[in-house]
């Protein structure tokens, strides 16, 4: 395949068939930090160690590798990593109302798991084999490495939605095999097994325009223009024990959903501890909106498991059971919670690039961290005081003396 020089911008319409190694030989390419396939308008990332095969689709290949693609900086001392998605399976079992699924495969993989959408699908609970209260080594996951890699664990998976017009889409889900929740009044609330979090980078003729970060029930917007970035890729910092993603390190309060203070009961607290590279560690997958369909990239990854609709953790114990602790007995107030559903569930044909949310208005706020000291206000984003706010403070920072 002829590479010219930079910008390296070569349009095939043909099977891309070229490794990585071969790739890293010409030194144009940053192959350090993926080698980058521009699916039309959209870059997506592979690591230096996966081959580009049979990619039979038109495509460009361009030395942009860092164009778009978040990178996570993971708590420092979160005791809790990415995991790999099908190892979960294996420390887990289907569940409906605390009793196993008859006639579920064994053992659960990837390639078979949709099918339990026949057996009892959202009412499924993919319920810990081993006690949590134990903490068993799986829950931890695997610590990436010095370049942001979780060696033998694919921790992340990249969801492609080519809305048209130059309008795509593209979702970078991170997996958890654990959460651990926020301590209140000296009580640990809302643990869960497996974790889904995730960036959406909304793209315009290939340019990435915003982004959106998950964060616990809703989560925030910004301006891809205005926030910080390593090279030219956005940065997110991931919460203590929660992971949910900001786009700034420090405390964040999260007792409203959408509502980003620096204080409060329900504190995130995010700082620049381990570096998570998550395309480094992802599968690749196009999704149809028309059809609901999910097609690997490589044509070889596992696809069956994106259309599950059950949990991926346990079912929320019932106060009955002696590992479960509560608050004054307030039924919110609860130590363990139920596992979330996957990234199917996460609105992947939005229209804004906030999920629809009845109760919150999607802003994509142009400002990474507002200050308004002289109002009495700081806080990393924000949603329900958003129109006011960001008059009030253009004005006090244009007419201040």
């Amino acid at each position: 395949m002829e590479l010219r020089h930079k910008p390296i911008k070569r349009v095939c319409a043909t099977t891309v068939a070229a490794s990585a190694g071969a790739l890293h030989r010409i030194s144009e390419w940053r192959i350090d930090h993926g080698t980058f396939v521009d699916f039309g308008f959209l870059l997506v990332g592979f690591s230096a160690s996966r081959r580009l095969v049979r990619l039979g689709i038109t495509c460009k290949l361009q030395q942009t590798s860092e164009h778009g693609t978040p990178i996570v900086w993971l708590q420092s001392q979160d005791p809790y990593f990415p995991s790999d998605i099908g190892a979960q399976l294996l420390h887990t079992k289907p569940e409906i109302n605390f009793a196993v699924v008859n006639g579920a495969p064994n053992p659960l993989t990837l390639d078979n798991l949709a099918s339990l959408n026949n057996l009892g699908g959202s009412q499924i609970y993919l319920t810990s084999v081993d006690d949590i209260t134990k903490n068993p080594a799986w829950l931890n996951g695997v610590k990436p490495d010095a370049n942001g890699k979780t060696n033998g664990a694919t921790s992340a998976t990249v969801v492609v939605n080519d809305h048209g017009a130059g309008n795509v889409d593209a979702f970078y889900f991170y997996f958890y095999a654990y959460n651990q929740g926020n301590t209140v009044f000296g009580q640990e609330l809302g643990d869960h097994v497996g974790d889904w979090e995730h960036n959406m980078v909304r793209f315009k003729n290939g340019v990435p325009q915003s982004v959106w970060y998950s964060q616990h029930s809703y989560g925030e917007a910004f301006t891809y223009a205005c926030l910080e970035k390593q090279g030219l890729r956005p940065v997110g910092y991931s919460a203590k024990g929660s992971h949910a993603t900001y786009a700034t390190s420090g405390t964040h309060d999260h007792t409203i959903p959408g509502l980003n203070l620096p204080g409060g009961p329900l504190e995130d607290h995010c700082d620049k501890g381990v570096k998570y590279d998550p395309i480094s560690s992802a599968n690749f997958y196009r999704y149809d909106a028309a059809s609901g369909a999910f097609t690997a990239y490589d044509g070889n990854s596992p696809t069956s498991w994106l259309q599950f609709v059950g949990q991926w953790g346990d079912q929320e114990y019932p106060r009955s059971d002696p590992r479960q602790k509560n608050i004054l007995g307030i039924s919110a107030a609860t130590k363990y919670v139920s596992g979330p559903t996957g990234p199917r569930d996460k609105a992947l044909n939005r229209t804004e690039v906030c999920p629809p949310n009845d109760n919150v208005k999607c802003f994509v706020s142009p400002v990474l961290r507002p200050h308004c000291k002289g109002f009495g206000l700081t806080h990393d984003g924000w949603k329900h005081w958003q129109d006011w706010l960001l008059v009030l403070c253009t004005l006090k920072q244009k007419y201040s003396t």
